[in-house]
């Protein structure tokens, strides 16, 4: 492993600043401490800083030299509306608000960046580095765009990097093509006639013709998508009735639905939409459907993997590069970013949890639980990592 020797000496620093925002928590568009303390950071460096594109979001500029190339590095900032467990010192100081997705090591991993290439300036080039907010659902990335991201900070690619649990720490990984799924939300009320459960004949039964339709969802994924296509629909809620001898007059479902193409997405709702009516309308009763597209695909560029792929190789050695990774279903709103500039988004090896100070709680070290904490031993390798992607791509004449 390959590091740059500079953040290795100020590790401690980074890990103190990253146990701090750890401790405060903030959620999607309230990360106002969180910016606070990244743009004083910045600052200090001699960073200047642009402030308010998404609400809270922050973005430091480092220029050198005359080139006009420019690349973009990205780490969110928000935590989840959830319950830490672990009680060691830096766990949430905020009920109900926890950095359970590491969130807190990506934005350390990038001001260790920035530390560096700012006192080095070792390329010839403009380096803007985002921090998001909103990750968590509020799509942070999109609002960054919506309010001139890329109008104000011109940049060549765009490149993103997320802890992965389960991946050996330190190691590094990316799926060249569709690396992360489209995330989306269905709605279904389904309106009948109650009545007596004792005289089901006199009703239109909402919760019989409820699950005939959730049945027959099943066989969109099953019997009328591609089998080379990779899609899921997950039936989540199924609200109906308050007491046992009531047929209720309506039924309500929602559920997700996430695809790595949008052609996958598109026939997806629209088959959807058809069993839900026409199964509710062959039984005597209406159907209502809302579908929401939250995030798209996050559809890594070939040219810009095949190029991370080779500076991870330069920090961590190709023992320790997937360079084949299976896409996974859950989604990420980077994909905005890469829907508007050519760009990659890299996992990092978070390990099985044995980084962990005494006092984590008894759960895994997965992403979303109450007992995660962010691997401290990453922060030098990702700084690194981003140090290696600049200086490679804006190279000194």
């Amino acid at each position: 492993m390959k590091l740059v020797d500079p953040i290795i000496a100020f590790q401690s620093e980074i890990q103190a600043i990253r146990r701090d925002l750890h401790a405060h928590p903030e959620l999607c568009y309230e990360e106002k401490r969180t910016a606070d303390v990244v743009a004083a950071k910045l600052t200090e460096w001699g960073i200047p800083v642009l402030r308010g594109l998404g609400v809270t979001g922050v973005v430091g500029i480092i220029r050198n030299g005359t080139s006009s190339r420019a690349i973009g590095l990205r780490a969110d900032m928000d935590a989840l509306p959830m319950q830490e467990v672990n009680t060691f010192a830096h766990a949430s100081r905020h009920p109900g608000k926890m950095h359970a997705c590491g969130h807190d090591g990506h934005t350390a991993m990038l001001l260790g960046a920035a530390r560096h290439l700012a006192s080095h300036r070792n390329f010839d080039g403009t380096v803007y580095l985002i921090f998001q907010p909103a990750e968590e659902g509020g799509g942070g990335a999109r609002r960054m765009i919506e309010d001139g991201l890329f109008e104000q900070c011109p940049m060549d690619a765009v490149y993103g990097m997320h802890n992965w649990p389960g991946i050996p720490s330190g190691h590094m990984s990316v799926t060249p093509g569709p690396q992360m799924a489209s995330s989306n939300e269905f709605y279904l009320t389904v309106k009948g006639k109650g009545g007596h459960a004792a005289q089901p004949h006199k009703c239109i039964d909402p919760v019989i013709i409820g699950m005939q339709i959730a049945q027959a969802w099943q066989t969109i994924v099953s019997r009328r998508t591609n089998p080379i296509d990779t899609a899921v629909l997950s039936l989540t809620q199924f609200h109906a009735g308050t007491a046992t001898n009531v047929i209720p007059d309506e039924a309500k479902l929602a559920g997700t639905v996430r695809t790595l193409s949008g052609k996958v997405l598109d026939a997806i709702e629209r088959q959807m939409e058809e069993v839900a009516v026409n199964t509710a309308a062959a039984f005597g009763a209406q159907a209502e459907f809302k579908f929401r597209r939250n995030y798209p695909p996050l559809v890594n560029h070939p040219e810009a993997t095949r190029f991370a792929v080779e500076v991870m190789k330069s920090v961590v050695g190709a023992d320790k590069v997937d360079d084949q990774t299976e896409p996974s279903m859950a989604a990420e709103d980077f994909a905005y970013f890469l829907q508007a500039k050519p760009g990659c988004y890299i996992f990092i090896g978070n390990g099985e949890g044995d980084h962990r100070d005494g006092g984590h709680g008894l759960g895994p070290c997965v992403l979303h639980n109450g007992s995660y904490d962010f691997n401290d031993n990453l922060l030098p390798v990702g700084a690194s990592f981003w140090v290696k992607l600049v200086e490679t791509s804006l190279p000194l004449a």
